[in-house]
């Protein structure tokens, strides 16, 4: 019985307290918002890229990266140049660095589904939905069309096909800044699975 009621008087002790925090915390008007608890995690202490910084000499805080570095997860494409010099070199010199395997084959489909069949459409044969409004010209076929910079289209190398991702062709768009590299080579892996479809 003795414990029974030094458990009754805990309890409400605690219940007490409890309701005496939440009325402390929860009360208070405009000049005195009352308690808060861990205020640094909504008011963030770190500067904003565009706020001054007297850490550094110049007083900026966004720095420019050092010269000869290159993002985490990039690699360096300025190798091989937006030119038809640089897209011949990568033909040449530009391998697929990634294991074919069903893993890289399936991200690499459903990269392309995403990013390129609206105009190459889901096998590779130039009809895709932005075709089909005929507002834009097809693109050739990955498997019987011809590439406007000569060749057939399933002759293209990997180095070709990702040298056109990066920096876009025609009407087609760079997509570096969509797609890091490693997702361009999925996408290159699939692409040549479409090569050889007829």
């Amino acid at each position: 019985m003795l414990v029974m009621n030094k458990l009754r008087i805990f309890s409400a002790a605690l219940i007490a307290v409890a309701g005496s925090a939440v009325v402390s915390s929860c009360g208070g008007d405009k000049q005195n918002p009352g308690l808060e608890f861990a205020r640094n995690m909504y008011d963030p202490i770190a500067y904003n890229p565009d706020q001054p910084n007297k850490n550094f000499p110049n007083g900026q805080t966004a720095q420019l990266p050092p010269s000869g570095t290159t993002p985490v997860g990039y690699d360096k494409v300025d190798e091989y140049p937006n030119t038809n010099e640089g897209y011949l070199a990568a033909s040449n010199n530009l391998i697929n660095p990634l294991t074919r395997n069903k893993q890289n084959l399936t991200e690499g489909k459903n990269l392309y589904l995403h990013m390129c069949s609206q105009c190459h459409g889901p096998q590779g044969n130039g009809d895709g939905t932005i075709v089909a409004l005929e507002k834009f010209p097809p693109p050739p076929s990955y498997s019987k069309g011809n590439s406007s910079r000569g060749g057939a289209m399933k002759d293209l190398t990997d180095g070709k096909i990702f040298h056109t991702i990066t920096y876009g062709l025609n009407l087609m768009g760079p997509h570096r800044a969509q797609l890091n590299p490693t997702e361009r080579w999925k996408i290159v892996m699939y692409v040549k699975e479409l090569q050889k479809l007829q």
